[in-house]
């Protein structure tokens, strides 16, 4: 692929990330570890460590075979599932340089984390909540529109919506999260304010990710419907494939207790029942599985490829 300058002059992703492109990769408890973290890295993107998974002393380890491959890397901190304060001073003391925090206020997580020149962005789903981080002193915002996978605010409001309301207000570099697969995407992503977007899905769905094929098959069939908001009424919301264990929470609107004790089984063991299969909305525009590389390159084609035809018409005045 011919591509043009990754310099993309007064980035300040690049800036604070390290990253050769702004393109993120989202940290899914389990999967985003060393093995796609790092081809997600030296494919130009950044790789990111997750500690949602709870599992302490395995993920200190991912992060120090990430800090021993010397590439740009990230660590997201959950706050709201982490135990203790162990992986907080465990990141701080380690030379991580950047890291995402999410799931609750990142305020008390702030002075540790820039005390060890650790530079702080935090998923936030709403205006409101942007702004707070805003004033708490964080560098930056990952925007996580209602579309993405996962763990969501159950007052869904859409990437394109958010990307706008946040820009208005805060100065900050935000991430575009959330219906983020392609060049398509990132092109609107920027129109609307963002300097880089993270892609979850997207990167469950790539040849090196760790998950079973039958979750990444189940991904490519899915259309654009393919997924249901489920527990909106009680904590945590999430957003996860359709099957017939997702139709039987969706249609009693709670989650039982052990929801998620199967989670790994549909990870790794492929047994699409054994809990929600957490995806996005994109699961409607993923065709097949391909390699981290190939996603960032495909990525950058289309976004240059965008951007240069909407500069040319910005310079002719013209709209086609």
């Amino acid at each position: 692929m011919s591509t043009p300058s990754p310099a993309l002059a007064g980035n300040r992703v690049l800036a604070h990330t390290g990253a050769k492109y702004p393109i993120f990769q989202a940290p899914m408890g389990w999967i985003a570890r060393t093995p796609l973290a790092s081809v997600v890295s030296r494919a130009g993107g950044l790789g990111i460590i997750e500690t949602s998974s709870g599992e302490t002393a395995n993920c200190q380890a991912e992060i120090r075979q990430m800090l021993a491959l010397g590439l740009p890397f990230g660590v997201n901190l959950p706050i709201r599932f982490l135990h203790d304060e162990a992986m907080l001073r465990f990141v701080c003391d380690s030379g991580v340089r950047f890291v995402t925090t999410s799931a609750g206020s990142p305020a008390k997580f702030i002075a540790p984390l820039k005390s060890a020149g650790i530079t702080v962005y935090h998923a936030v789903p709403t205006l409101e909540t942007a702004l707070k981080c805003a004033d708490a002193g964080v560098d930056g915002l990952v925007v996580e529109g209602a579309e993405g996978g996962g763990f969501k605010n159950p007052e869904e409001v859409s990437t394109l919506v958010l990307l706008q309301s946040i820009r208005s207000r805060v100065d900050l570099p935000l991430v575009a999260a959330g219906g983020m697969v392609d060049g398509r995407g990132m092109a609107a992503a920027f129109a609307l304010g963002a300097e880089a977007i993270q892609m979850g899905t997207r990167f469950v769905c790539c040849a090196e990710s760790p998950v079973h094929a039958n979750y990444k098959n189940a991904i490519v069939a899915a259309s654009e419907t393919g997924t249901w908001v489920l527990n909106k009424k009680a904590s945590p919301c999430i957003r996860a494939l359709k099957s017939e264990r997702t139709r039987h929470i969706h249609e009693a609107g709670l989650m039982p207790a052990d929801t998620f004790a199967g989670l790994q089984q549909v990870y790794f063991g492929g047994d699409m029942e054994a809990a929600p299969a957490l995806a996005g909305q994109s699961v409607g525009l993923i065709e097949g599985v391909k390699t981290a590389q190939e996603i960032i390159d495909d990525t950058l084609q289309g976004f240059f490829d965008i951007t240069a035809r909407l500069g040319g018409l910005a310079q002719r005045h013209a709209f086609g």
